[in-house]
């Protein structure tokens, strides 16, 4: 599963990047989950939902009715902004388009979560402050749609590459 985070005011152009950066998640076989709402969160579900992908959208109330009409799956929360946490949480990589302080908060919640986050058109983060507060190598620029959803893959196959190598490992014995 991708995250995709953005605003719910988007521009013209966050609004096609996200279309189709759902598109090629759901064409890459990975469900796309959000926020579940308007602007880049109804775009990016509205590509997926055309390329056939699953979409799921979590709410930060508790009215089921403020999901755009591309999620498939709705879950409400009633955090209100404490639902970002969930919605990054979820997925095994984050994809930022745009963004105010919502997407800020995301993208912050998700390196601390230890998760790949790549932004397009997102935030331009301090290199060094992700270094100091390990973040290095996790926070990656897309220039496109395209670059933005191969990145994530990326993200996701070298993830689980670790995990399978962690598992793999003979547990250390302590004398």
């Amino acid at each position: 599963m991708i995250a995709v985070c953005g605003p719910n005011e988007a521009t013209d152009e966050e609004i096609r990047w996200a279309e189709e950066v759902g598109e090629r998640i759901a064409r890459a076989g990975h469900a796309l989950v959000c926020g579940g709402r308007g602007g880049v969160m109804a775009a990016a579900c509205r590509g997926a939902r055309r390329a056939g992908g699953a979409t799921i959208g979590i709410l930060p109330g508790t009215d089921r009715r403020e999901a755009n009409e591309w999620v498939e799956h709705v879950i409400c929360t009633g955090l209100g902004n404490a639902r970002n946490a969930v919605v990054v949480a979820s997925g095994e990589a984050v994809i930022a388009i745009g963004g105010g302080f919502g997407t800020l908060s995301e993208i912050a919640l998700a390196l601390k979560m230890g998760k790949h986050v790549i932004g397009l058109g997102s935030w331009d983060l301090d290199a060094a402050r992700l270094v100091r507060f390990g973040g290095e190598g996790r926070y990656h620029r897309a220039e496109d749609p395209a670059q933005a959803v191969a990145l994530a893959l990326d993200a996701i196959a070298h993830t689980s590459a670790v995990r399978a190598r962690r598992l793999e490992e003979p547990p250390s014995s302590h004398g």
